[in-house]
């Protein structure tokens, strides 16, 4: 069965998870380093990890597997749970999958390679509604995707 996890502490698209999980009946992990308030469901569980870097990342990483659901801006972990065979969600409706995941690694070590200098970067743009629409359509169109029994390559016997 399909679950989705949220990288919470900052993600703006919470209510846009519940919304999608009460309709396909999933479970949703809300994983933070911190109390969030969460709706009353028994389809969602708060799972609050010790503060630290990256302990809200791994308690994902260690429990995702093939065909789950993450929800992250952070690329890193993003690319964790794509090797696992999840499926991976940035909160402004990008798909990060086997394909992208490799660029934006790339980008974003030269991002911090170009900070660590001196550069000045551009920030990211803010948060829209258009975002927010993106977010909800490319949810929907995972989990669908999700859902779906997987394809597994022919194996052949040896002749």
């Amino acid at each position: 069965m399909t679950r989705i996890f949220v990288d919470s502490d900052a993600c703006p698209v919470k209510n846009e998870v519940y919304r999608v999980a009460s309709r396909y009946n999933m479970h949703v992990f809300i994983v933070s380093n911190r109390m969030i308030m969460v709706p009353e469901s028994s389809l969602i569980e708060r799972i609050v990890v010790d503060a630290g870097p990256d302990v809200a990342d791994d308690w994902i990483a260690e429990r995702v597997s093939d065909g789950d659901i993450v929800i992250t801006a952070d690329i890193p972990l993003a690319a964790r749970c794509v090797e696992k065979g999840a499926y991976v969600l940035e909160p402004k409706g990008r798909i990060l999958d086997g394909d992208a995941i490799g660029m934006a690694l790339a980008v974003r070590n030269l991002m911090t390679d170009l900070r660590s200098a001196g550069v000045m970067t551009p920030g990211g743009s803010a948060f829209g509604k258009a975002d927010r629409s993106r977010f909800l359509s490319a949810l929907d169109t995972l989990v669908i995707k999700a859902r779906k029994p997987r394809l597994r390559p022919l194996t052949l016997p040896n002749g």
